[in-house]
């Protein structure tokens, strides 16, 4: 899955080296958090970010959440690098510094670290990255490893800072925290107007073993949740800081634990109601939220307007070997076309480089892609993620290449960090060419309005209506002046003016009530016209540095994908 995520709980760790100021005292700490900065990826959506006078798509979940945990009688700031630079001022204000990140972020994570050092100032890191690898190099300067969920290892740090200690590593040996407990993320501290999405989160693990996924790794099979009045208290208190845009729900399968899901989805829907509905919600899933039409139409009513599905890959062989095997329970084609007659927009993730795959893999994913017309499909190669099955498996095998990984970490844009069975410039070569032609500007205007051709009307609306028929839902300004920037772009600039007017008509006369979404995808395509031209040349670059192919032929597939 993505590692876009913000996940909440996953936080903090340390080596020695590091003095703690005798005057620093616990009580009114100032504390500073840092949150390093992202490569551009195919999450980064700068184009899109810009045409709404946003900075960056989701905050730092994980941080706030913390700043939450720790005791209220700190001083706190945050700092979001992907916002703005740390201040000399913060710099001189701070007598802590927090720092949380996943594995993409950890250059800018060592930066931010060797930077508070070098002023004196004591060090804690925390996060997936520390959590999966904590004795990483990039983390070699850090004083305190705050490791796994922080409801657990964070009142051990607050403990030993209050002893005076200077240094300490904090691990859960694997507990895993009832998150019942956790308070409402401090989201006053973020710069709201700087984020496209706010983010939530409602429960934590995962119940399937897919064994290139690090979520059970970090967060366990069995899904923890909070109460549904837990997560309606966090969206009130970001309603009353005057939020009024999209909710990101984090958890990385919504549905894990479907009966605490459907005890949840009233009571947002019930909130929504009574407020005029205003948020919109996107989370991710299991590709089996489509077997279940209680659920789909609940999430519908409650405005949830897109989910991102784990689909990886249409080859079924290649889905069995990675354990993905809900995958393969029934057609992953009317999968999508179920989820999507509920008004709810299906983005996923793909994958190429799987043992055993076939030629032609990425060409597989560009077909299946057109035929459900699925908007929004992140395309990576395989990468073994620490302490993952895959991980531990390859490494049993001699065929992990950790260094293959560049300094900017875990990207769509690395070569697979392993030996795979068939030759990697051939799998590059592919994803490549696939994800190129997924976002060639005409074909992904066919493709949406393919797709919004079979979109079923936005549920939630039915429900607006007979509350509010007095509060009509009417575009900001923001969002009319990005619609104007998107017709004049694809409508009358560029050689798409044709298809673009032909589409609108299209969708404006047989599917009018999701016109406005429809419009807001071909959108979209103003990042990935641009991220084209990022995959292509940092995959030709990486491929330039490789050594000739060897003579001998490829790592071999695992057993149960060889020939009887």
């Amino acid at each position: 899955m993505v590692e876009v995520r913000c996940l909440a709980s996953t936080l903090l760790q340390t080596p020695p080296q590091s003095v703690i100021p005798h005057s620093l005292r616990p009580v009114g700490m100032r504390t500073l958090f840092i949150y390093p900065e992202f490569p551009k990826t195919f999450w980064s959506y700068e184009k899109i970010l810009e045409l709404v006078n946003r900075k960056v798509l989701l905050p730092p979940l994980g941080l706030v959440t913390v700043a939450a945990l720790l005791p209220q009688q700190w001083e706190m700031k945050l700092v979001d690098r992907n916002v703005s630079e740390v201040q000399e001022a913060d710099w001189a204000w701070a007598e802590l510094v927090i720092i949380s990140g996943m594995i993409v972020q950890k250059a800018d994570m060592a930066a931010q670290i060797a930077e508070a050092k070098r002023r004196g100032i004591p060090v804690a890191v925390g996060g997936p990255f520390a959590s999966s690898t904590p004795d990483a190099p990039e983390l070699a300067l850090a004083d305190f490893k705050i490791l796994d969920e922080g409801e657990i290892t964070l009142p051990l740090f607050i403990e030993a800072i209050e002893r005076g200690e200077r240094q300490g590593r904090f691990s859960s040996n694997g507990e895993k925290p009832d998150v019942t407990g956790t308070p409402i993320p401090r989201f006053d501290l973020l710069e709201l107007d700087a984020y496209d999405s706010m983010s939530v989160q409602f429960s934590r693990g995962c119940p399937f073993q897919c064994e290139f996924c690090d979520i059970i790794v970090l967060y366990g099979r069995k899904p923890r949740t909070k109460a549904p009045e837990q997560l309606v208290a966090e969206l009130q208190a970001l309603y009353d800081l005057g939020w009024r845009r999209a909710i990101f729900l984090v958890d990385d399968n919504f549905i894990g634990n479907k009966r605490n899901a459907k005890l949840l989805l009233p009571a947002v829907k019930q909130w929504q109601v009574e407020r005029g509905f205003p948020f919109t919600f996107t989370t991710e899933a299991s590709v089996d939220l489509a077997a279940d039409d209680e659920m789909m139409e609940m999430m519908a009513e409650a405005r949830f307007e897109a989910v991102f599905l784990g689909i990886e890959t249409p080859d079924e062989a290649s889905l069995s070997v990675a354990g993905k095997h809900q995958n393969t329970r029934s057609s992953l084609e009317d999968s999508v076309d179920r989820i999507t007659s509920y008004g709810i927009r299906v983005m996923a993730g793909f994958i190429i480089g799987f043992d055993g795959e076939k030629t032609g893999a990425g060409d597989r994913i560009v077909r299946f892609v057109s035929r459900t017309g699925i908007p929004a499909a992140m395309m990576g190669m395989l990468q073994a993620l620490p302490n993952t099955g895959l991980w531990h498996r390859l490494e049993k095998e001699g065929r992990l290449i950790e260094e293959k990984a560049d300094a900017k970490g875990v990207n769509q844009t690395n070569l697979l960090n392993f030996l795979p069975t068939r030759p990697i410039r051939d799998i590059a070569n592919e994803y490549v060419d696939a994800f190129c032609r997924l976002y060639e500007p005409n074909a992904y205007i066919d493709r949406v309005t393919h797709y919004y051709l079979k979109m079923g009307e936005p549920r939630w609306k039915a429900f607006y209506k007979a509350e509010n028929s007095d509060k009509p839902v009417l575009p900001g300004w923001r969002d009319l002046r990005a619609l104007s920037i998107v017709v004049w772009r694809q409508g009358i600039q560029r050689d798409t003016r044709f298809r673009f007017w032909k589409s609108l008509a299209t969708v404006a006369r047989r599917n009018p009530k999701c016109l406005e979404q429809f419009l807001i995808t071909l959108a979209h395509n103003e990042h990935f016209q641009e991220y084209r031209g990022v995959v292509t040349k940092e995959i030709q670059e990486q491929l330039a540095s490789l050594p000739p192919e060897p003579p001998s032929t490829p790592a071999k597939a695992p057993r149960e994908l060889q020939p009887a």
